[in-house]
């Protein structure tokens, strides 16, 4: 598994190259894992409906094709993307949201907070606001997108959209939690916890 360190990136490049290196992949390609960060940007998933889109702030949208509705991506918030080949790991669509949703929430443990599931609404929550969001798309048994944290970001974008499509949903992030990681160092984190995980699935 390479794990790939990206840096802050624009959204539609890594998109684009996340298709091709999905498209061109080979059952010999090695997964890949790919960590960065965004400029401001809204994305919205392949049924996402604009109406979840409530004000226009003067940032991007663009649709994507991922599962799930709108989200945000912005500078503080660390975005994971697993490009697995899941027939490969002999692992389930929903066995993979479940192993990224663990690892997420492994990963807040470790700093004491109790975040958990949400019955039907994928992603991770502490309490009732909403931590890490979660969108996959899947690809002749290959998957891409993934995963975003909000670590220490502005927050205020998402007050323009009814995030993931719940209207007044609230979202946290682990500054707030008193965790004191930057988002490069949150990104560290969160990808031990994902490739323990995916370990623990693929043992």
């Amino acid at each position: 598994m390479h794990v790939k360190r990206l840096g802050r990136v624009e959204y539609e490049p890594t998109w684009q190259a996340m298709q091709d290196f999905t498209a061109s992949r080979t059952p010999d390609t090695a997964d890949e894992i790919w960590i960065v960060e965004h400029p401001p940007v809204f994305t919205l998933g392949q049924a996402g409906k604009p109406e979840h889109l409530l004000n226009d702030v003067g940032i991007p949208v663009v649709k994507i094709d991922r599962g799930g509705q709108v989200t945000y991506h912005g500078p503080g918030q660390v975005v994971i993307y697993l490009l697995l080949d899941l027939h490969r790991l002999k692992i389930k669509v929903r066995e993979l949201v479940t192993t990224i949703e663990q690892a997420v929430i492994d990963a807040l443990a470790d700093y004491g907070v109790n975040a958990e599931r949400h019955s039907g609404a994928p992603g991770v929550y502490v309490g009732d606001a909403k931590i890490a969001a979660l969108g996959l798309k899947i690809k002749n048994g290959c998957s891409y997108h993934g995963l975003s944290l909000n670590v220490d970001m502005d927050l205020s974008p998402f007050a323009a959209i009814n995030p993931c499509g719940y209207a007044g949903l609230k979202v946290i992030q682990t500054k707030d939690l008193n965790i004191p990681l930057t988002a490069h160092e949150a990104g560290e984190h969160l990808c031990k916890h994902l490739l323990q995980q995916l370990d623990k699935q693929h043992g």
